[in-house]
């Protein structure tokens, strides 16, 4: 294992950097309006929140679909050109939140319920284009090793927009509601005006593919099957992903009786242990294969998810009662999931994205890395639904080990797939 050095963020070329702070922007409005939307749709405007939960899938699953057209588009017509449409749609239709009451009165058959998923569609297909365009762009302009580095400096500049979104939405709602989601529109627009002006057209796309044959093309680089194999393990990585947005939370205050203020406070470390990790680590590691990097990762993904297993038979006493020191152990075990689930994330994440970014040409680049996307999308669906199959049937209990297991399962997943890997695909210099 190397030692960690700020070498790490440098000697990249200068678009690179460009699309990191482009990213960051970006994110920081997604963190705007992340807490508030459903609070203010469901509470301020009065729409159902099965309704808002319905609008929230329709996002989910256009933005699931426009993945894979970005990723053909990508492929197509370039880079550049997906990246920039996707932020200048966003600037529209994300800041069309602000405007779902008005909608509403203005075309008679809708009514806010209607408005707000037809919105969150729209906005969910814009939105969707510009990740596997991104991804494709920094793998383009970056190899082997500096590859991963650069995926981890793009996964910082995530949450830290996003943490820094959460702060100031929260002033901006207690300002003026809807002022976070023109906010969200208008970091879009500001991203779309600098890649249009500072990112160089690095992949020309090809043009000179008639549009029959580019189809087929794409149907090819997406059903490889070792694109096809690492996209399902990545759904079985984003099985575990899902938990802390869907389980962990209703263990925490549903078995230890946390208030809403003390998760908030607790998921802060999550988000706090990427940004101080995610670069040192993918450095420490860069001697590494990547296929063994992700066995790593799912071990740790197991252990955070024996940490929540070992929760259930502490005897608590009644739900929120004191601070007895065994209720105390059991906030130190989900402390300890969080840092466990974050140090998995960590290795896992840039790994997985540079791997895919290898397994194919660079003019299939775009379609490939945008299944991995979808399977992503797919797997915290997967997650989400099994995790609340497990707690409505009484089985919570028995969830973390089933998941742990998986993890050992994605582990040999990994294993089967290295010697179908190359040395330079694993991240490796060739051999002498």
């Amino acid at each position: 294992m190397r030692r960690p050095s700020l070498d790490a963020v440098r000697g990249f070329d200068r678009a690179v950097y460009v699309v990191a702070a482009g990213q960051l922007v970006n994110v920081l409005g997604s963190g705007l309006v992340y807490p508030f939307a459903t609070v203010h749709f469901h509470l301020e405007v009065g729409i159902a929140l099965s309704l808002v939960g319905v609008g929230l899938l329709a996002n989910n699953v256009a933005l699931a679909a426009a993945t894979a057209v970005g990723g053909y588009a990508a492929d197509r017509v370039g880079r550049k050109p997906v990246m920039v449409a996707s932020m200048a749609g966003n600037a529209v239709t994300l800041a069309a939140y602000a405007l779902v009451t008005d909608l509403a009165a203005l075309v008679g058959p809708l009514d806010a319920a209607g408005a707000f998923v037809l919105v969150a569609t729209v906005a969910g297909l814009t939105a969707g284009l510009y990740t596997p365009a991104a991804t494709a762009y920094t793998a383009d302009l970056t190899a082997g090793k500096d590859r991963d580095r650069a995926y981890s400096m793009l996964k910082v500049a995530n949450n830290v927009g996003f943490g820094s979104g959460f702060v100031v939405g929260g002033l901006l709602y207690e300002w003026v509601d809807v002022s976070v989601f023109v906010a969200d529109g208008l970091t879009s627009a500001v991203v779309a005006v600098v890649l249009l002006s500072l990112v160089p057209r690095v992949h020309g796309g090809r043009p000179d593919v008639g549009l029959r044959d580019s189809v087929g093309d794409w149907r090819r680089a997406i059903t490889k099957r070792r694109v096809v194999a690492l996209a399902g393990l990545n759904v079985g990585f984003a099985v575990m992903y899902a938990q802390m947005r869907t389980t962990v939370p209703v263990v925490a205050t549903g078995t230890l009786g946390l208030s809403a203020s003390q998760l908030g406070t607790l998921f802060v470390l999550n988000p706090l242990a990427l940004v101080l990790l995610q670069i040192p680590v993918i450095d420490a590691v860069s001697a590494w294969r990547r296929t063994r990097t992700l066995v790593v990762s799912a071990g740790f993904w197991a252990a955070s998810m024996v940490a929540v297993w070992v929760v259930y038979p502490l005897d608590l006493g009644p739900v929120g009662a004191g601070g007895s020191p065994v209720l105390a152990l059991g906030v130190v075990l989900l402390a300890g999931h969080l840092v466990l689930r974050t140090v998995g994330e960590v290795l896992h994440s840039p790994i997985a994205t540079s791997l895919m970014s290898d397994l194919g040409t660079e003019s299939e680049r775009g379609s490939q890395l945008s299944l991995l996307e979808v399977a992503k999308r797919a797997g915290f669906g997967l997650g989400s639904f099994l995790g609340g199959l497990f707690f409505d049937y009484g089985l919570a209990a028995w969830l973390w080990p089933v998941l742990a297991g998986a993890c050992g399962l994605l582990a040999v997943g990994v294993l089967l797939l290295e010697p179908r890997v190359s040395r330079a695909e694993n991240g490796l210099a060739p051999a002498d």
